[in-house]
């Protein structure tokens, strides 16, 4: 692996990653790859749709010889703005084709078409469930009357021209590049497995894209991607472990994710974050030695910052991830609904 520059790193075997920003997060950036086939240049992840990271994506493209027009294909490892946001725009300068999972395709046509105001209303219904309090339900109902949702991100994301076949080679000219279907975070995520020795010579057996699914240092958000018309209780903490083992099993030489650095080890960090979501939910399984309703829970939990300093926003997801675990201690058959609560609380068996 070489630094080029400060946006730009060499991976060897024709593969770069390219720094792009997201404004205001802490992540700081995604690593959208560059991938070289012989029909020319392939992106794995695009960045945030900001001016900033359109100007950063097109600078590394072009640090590495490459103008946008350039580019023959873009592969999604997931929907979330900041893997999926310039594809569009790229597609635009391009004609590059875009390819994602049809599970997180539906995700992205349901964003586009529905109506934001209904889908305000479907977040407030979840939260009440949830147990959200009124002071925190207040500015959804605020947001809706004042028509303010059209600005989130997603609502305009580009709808994908093929669809990513899990286990399949996708059509690249001169790769061997397969899909691994991995949901959890979200229902269409996948890695992609380049089938091919390691140019550095690292035992194993080829080198993995791993989107947010396996990141050295983090534990990627689970939370929950339904259908507000589709009755079906998903679990999706238990797709994320289910599709860890998957990976581990794979026995690749590298990672490279789409957030921090590359890293070796895979099998490793998978025994790390098997290890580390058991810890957590036995510590779920204490708090819930009280009935607890998913708000409650996410109050309760440990994250990165005190539950006073959470925004608004962040509050939202950490709750939905509150519930991802319950049901996966419902599931278990360690947790279950205390009959008769509203909103639904739970209790540790």
């Amino acid at each position: 692996m070489r630094q080029a520059n400060d946006r730009v790193t060499e991976h060897g075997g024709g593969v770069w990653s390219l720094r792009v920003p997201i404004p205001d997060n802490p992540l700081g950036h995604t690593l959208v790859h560059v991938l070289d086939t012989d029909r020319g240049p392939v992106l794995v992840d695009t960045g945030w749709d900001d001016p900033d990271s359109w100007t950063e994506l097109t600078d590394g493209l072009r640090a590495l010889g490459i103008g946008v027009s350039e580019i023959h294909g873009i592969v999604i490892t997931h929907h979330h703005p900041d893997h999926h946001g310039l594809s569009g725009r790229v597609r635009e300068e391009s004609g590059a084709w875009i390819a994602m999972h049809a599970a997180d395709t539906a995700v992205v046509r349901r964003t586009r078409d529905s109506d934001p105001a209904a889908w305000l209303d479907y977040l407030a219904r979840k939260l009440t469930a949830a147990g959200a309090p009124e002071e925190h339900l207040a500015p959804l109902r605020a947001a809706r009357s004042g028509g303010r949702m059209r600005t989130l991100p997603g609502l305009g994301a580009a709808l994908p021209d093929w669809e990513i076949v899990p286990g399949e080679l996708l059509d690249l000219a001169g790769r061997r590049l397969r899909a691994v279907w991995t949901p959890g975070h979200t229902p269409g995520h996948v890695c992609l497995h380049l089938e091919e020795e390691h140019p550095a010579g690292l035992p194993g057996h080829g080198r993995l894209f791993s989107g947010d699914h396996l990141l050295p240092g983090i534990s990627p958000h689970i939370g929950l991607y339904e259908d507000p018309d589709d009755a079906t209780v998903t679990d999706p903490l238990g797709d994320y472990l289910d599709s860890l083992e998957r990976i581990g099993r794979l026995g690749v030489a590298e990672v490279l994710p789409a957030h921090q650095h590359a890293f070796p080890d895979a099998a490793g960090r998978v025994r790390e974050l098997l290890d580390h979501h058991e810890d957590r939910l036995a510590g779920l399984l204490a708090l819930l030695t009280t009935p607890l309703t998913p708000w409650q829970l996410a109050e309760r939990m440990e994250w990165n910052r005190p539950w006073d300093h959470i925004p608004y926003g962040s509050r939202n997801i950490a709750v939905s991830e509150a519930e991802a675990h319950i049901r996966r201690l419902v599931k278990l058959g360690r947790a279950e609904a205390v009959t008769g609560t509203e909103p639904v609380a739970y209790v540790a068996v």
